[in-house]
C-alpha cells in the first residue's frame, strides 16, 4: 500500500502504520512496532507498550481528555466523527495490571464513523485472539485495511462488524 492508506485514525505514513497524524511535526500518535505500540509524544521520546501487556479494554474515544468516554459515539448525520479535539486509544494492560489512554491528534482529514468502528473492531479481535503481533507486520496491517476500507458509510451492527473483521483477519493472513 501508498503512504495515505487509512483507515480512520490509522495511516500508513513513511511506510509505517499509526493512529493519529505522524505527518504533522509536534502532534501525538501511536506506532504499530514489531515489538508493541509505540506512543510518539512532542518533545519526548515517547513510551513503548509491547504486544504481550495488551489484555483488552481496547476502544477509541474522541476528545480532549481521555475520561471523555461518552464522546465514543458523536458522529454527524452524515455518518463521520464530529469530535476535533483529538482521540484516544484505551488499553488494558497486564503485569502490572493498568488502564492505559494512548493519545492521537486527528488528521486534517475527517474519518468516516464507519471505518474508526471497523478499526476498533480489528484491534479488539486481535487481541481477543491473541495475535496482536499481527498488527507489528505493515504488510499485513496493509491487507487488512484493503480489505476493511470503502463500501457504505452506514451505521453498522455488532455482528456485522465482527464478520467484517473476521474477514479481514482470514484474508490478511492467507492460507
Amino acid at each position: 500500500m501508498e503512504d495515505g492508506a487509512s483507515l480512520g485514525p490509522l495511516e500508513l505514513t513513511g511506510g509505517r502504520w499509526g493512529v493519529g497524524d505522524a505527518a504533522r511535526p509536534g502532534t501525538h500518535w501511536v506506532e504499530f512496532r514489531p515489538d508493541g505500540l509505540h506512543q510518539h509524544e512532542p518533545d519526548s521520546g515517547g513510551r513503548s507498550i509491547p504486544w504481550s501487556r495488551i489484555m483488552g479494554g481496547v476502544r477509541l474515544t474522541w476528545g480532549k481528555h481521555p475520561w471523555n468516554t461518552n464522546n465514543r459515539g458523536k458522529y454527524t448525520l452524515k455518518g463521520m466523527v464530529a469530535e476535533r479535539a483529538g482521540g484516544w486509544l484505551h488499553l488494558t494492560l497486564r503485569h502490572p495490571y493498568e488502564d492505559q489512554q494512548l493519545r492521537f491528534d486527528l488528521h486534517e482529514r475527517p474519518y468516516r464513523a464507519v471505518d474508526a468502528l471497523r478499526l476498533e473492531s480489528l484491534l479488539r479481535q486481535l487481541v481477543e485472539e491473541g495475535k496482536p503481533q499481527l498488527l507489528g507486520d505493515p504488510e499485513w496491517v496493509g491487507r487488512a485495511v484493503a480489505h476493511l476500507t470503502g463500501g457504505k458509510n452506514s451505521w453498522i451492527t455488532d455482528r456485522a462488524l465482527r464478520q467484517a473483521t473476521t474477514e479481514a483477519i482470514a484474508t490478511a493472513t492467507g492460507p
